[in-house]
């Protein structure tokens, strides 16, 4: 496995792969899925680490730090997301993706990690989170309505202070 920064000849991948998740899942809140072109435009963009994993030259999966919030009082917390291709999982790469963030995090300005996690998608993520070291930080009762119904969400947090 090689994990790299992503750039914008990625963005047809990552889109592609991030389809199934908004068509299928609430590991995100999206209801219509980015094309190729927003997510190579969301990649050239990103101010904070946006890498992807490739097995064999092929991309499968992905994962970034973003702004937890616009306020400049948050500049050092960042949320992160990752998302590793249905074919692919079960391998590794997601945490291999998110161990590489938080090795890039602190490089980045980033102090405070958060991670928001819908309840209804199972506790595999929660369970990943935990062993990085997160803490639940709170939840979110029905915040979100995908597919017909509500959801809640788990605020998860991690501290990368010295």
């Amino acid at each position: 496995m090689r994990i790299r920064a992503a750039t914008p000849a990625d963005g047809d991948r990552v889109a592609e792969i991030y389809a199934h998740y908004v068509a299928t899942s609430t590991a995100t809140f999206d209801e219509t899925a980015p094309d190729g072109g927003e997510m190579a435009a969301k990649i050239s963009s990103a101010k904070l680490p946006f890498l992807v994993a490739e097995i064999d030259g092929a991309v499968d999966g992905f994962a970034y730090l973003a702004p937890y919030h616009p306020r400049s009082a948050y500049r050092h917390t960042a949320e992160w997301s990752v998302y590793v291709a249905e074919e692919a999982r079960g391998r590794g790469i997601g945490r291999a993706l998110l161990e590489r963030l938080l090795a890039e995090a602190p490089d980045a300005g980033v102090r405070e990690l958060i991670a928001i996690i819908g309840v209804t998608d199972g506790d595999t993520s929660v369970a990943l989170h935990r062993a990085l070291g997160f803490e639940e930080a709170g939840l979110l009762r029905a915040v979100g309505f995908k597919h017909g119904r509500w959801h809640d969400t788990i605020l998860m947090q991690r501290s990368l202070r010295p």
